[in-house]
Parts: structure tokens; sequence; C-alpha cells
């Protein structure tokens, strides 16, 4: 789907949801059900709540999206806010192309390249406590799969960032409940994730990960002495009936009746 510089409908879910669609089609990759599930956080970050202008580099916000394998969803946000073009949407995953299936900060508006799981909070941690020490109000959000709550990395980052009260730092779970092996709970059940935050110092809520005011109302809460993390719970595949919590919707690319059937839905 192309639209015109004039006529680009707002960022919301739903028109992410349909670029996602076509742009895995076009370019006849997998990591659909990932980004389909992110498709509403992205949203409200890069509608509401992120602080984006790229001409003050020490007071906007930083966005890192640890569960890299998804940067499709944020291309397509990046597109419907016009700082991308429609020809430069349309090279994702080709050669030479600044899109790639993880983000990397040879494109303009990625302030970190991932994709090496687990390492996203680390990033923002570090990115958070420099704003402290450059007394800069800007705040650092951080998206994670539930998978990589597997990592230790992760409780260490989380750690660190209670320790040096790091309320500038929002951390966001996706917790769409599969990962690359299997359901997450069947590879490391993560039970009680809420009081384990809590208990490493976090203030943590778990919301519905689709409900846009839900989310727009937890992203801009305010924490006073604390990291924050918002338990979001989402559906793998999110608007596609066939995808969700399908776990072959990780890998596969769509047939052209698959495609089809997916616009139709989305539509």
């Amino acid at each position: 789907m192309t639209y015109s510089a004039e006529n680009l409908p707002p960022v919301n879910g739903s028109a992410i949801r349909r670029l996602i669609i076509d742009q895995s089609k076009r370019a006849n990759v997998g990591h659909i059900g990932s980004s389909l599930s992110i498709a509403d956080i992205i949203a409200v970050l890069y509608s509401q709540v992120l602080r984006t202008n790229h001409n003050l580099i020490n007071e906007r916000d930083r966005f890192v999206l640890s569960k890299g394998h998804a940067a499709l969803t944020l291309y397509c946000a990046f597109y419907l806010k016009g700082w991308i073009t429609s020809d430069q949407l349309d090279t994702y995953c080709a050669d030479n192309s600044l899109l790639g299936v993880h983000p990397e900060t040879s494109l303009k508006y990625i302030d970190f390249s991932t994709g090496s799981l687990g390492q996203g909070l680390s990033m923002g941690t570090g990115a958070a406590l420099a704003a402290k020490m450059q007394k800069s109000d800007r705040r650092t959000y951080v998206l994670l799969s539930d998978a990589e709550l597997n990592e230790g990395s992760v409780w260490e980052a989380s750690m660190f960032a209670a320790h040096h009260g790091l309320d500038n730092l929002v951390a966001i779970v996706d917790w769409n409940g599969q990962q690359a092996m299997g359901n997450t709970e069947e590879i490391i059940n993560n039970d009680h994730m809420v009081d384990r935050w809590q208990n490493f110092g976090w203030n943590c809520c778990e919301i519905d990960g689709h409900d846009e005011s839900l989310l727009l109302q937890n992203l801009m809460a305010e924490s006073v002495g604390k990291p924050s993390l918002i338990l979001a719970n989402t559906t793998f595949g999110k608007g596609v009936s066939y995808m969700e919590n399908q776990l072959k919707w990780h890998y596969w690319p769509m047939s052209d009746e698959e495609y089809q059937k997916a616009i139709n839905e989305i539509g």
C-alpha cells in the first residue's frame, strides 16, 4: 500500500498492521507475528509519548527496540510519521537497504542497533543513567520480548537500574507467550512476573497491550525514585486470525492466498 505525503493515515495499530502485512509479503520474509503483536505499543509511543525532535539531541527521548526482529513495526511507524518515504519503506530487506530485519543506527531514526536478545535493557539503562548525569529530563523507553526475560543480562540491568533510582526509565514487556522454540511458559516458566520486578525494586503494572488508552496512561505515568515496567499482555499475530498464537508465524512468509486473507481481515 502506498500513500501520498498528503494522505498518510494516523500512526495507529491498524495502519501499522496493514503495512506490516504488505511489506512482509513484498519482501517474502517472516517475523510477522512478532511484529503484529507490538503494533499498538509502537503506535502509542510514536504518536503520543516519545519526544522525537531530532534537532534536540539532548532533550529528545530515547527508544530501544530490544526485540529487534520486529523492526518492521518501527519502519512502518516511521513511514506514517513521514520520516521515510514509501520508496524507502519498499526497500525493507532488500540488498543495500538501511531497513534490515533488525534495526541499525545507520538509519537516522534508530538510536540503538539491536537483535542480540537480552541486551536492550542494558543499553536503555545506560541511556537513562547518562540523562541523569547530564541533568536532562529526557526519558528512555525499552521494548522487550517475554523470551528475553530468560536472559541473565536483563536481570543484571534491572538491579542496576533500581540501585541508581532510574525513574526516567520505562521498560515494556511484549508478553505474547511465544518465542522461537515454543511457548514461553514451556521454555522457562515466568509466573508471578509482576512480583518479581517489584521485588527487584521497580514500579510494575500488568495491562492489555492492545488497549491504546491504557498504554498511554501507563507510559506517561510518573515514577519517583524507581524505574517502571509495563507487562503488556499481547496476542502473537494480532489482527490476523490464522496467525494468532500460531508459532510458525515467527518465521514463515505468506503465500498469495494467505496474504489476501490477512488483508481482508485487517482492512
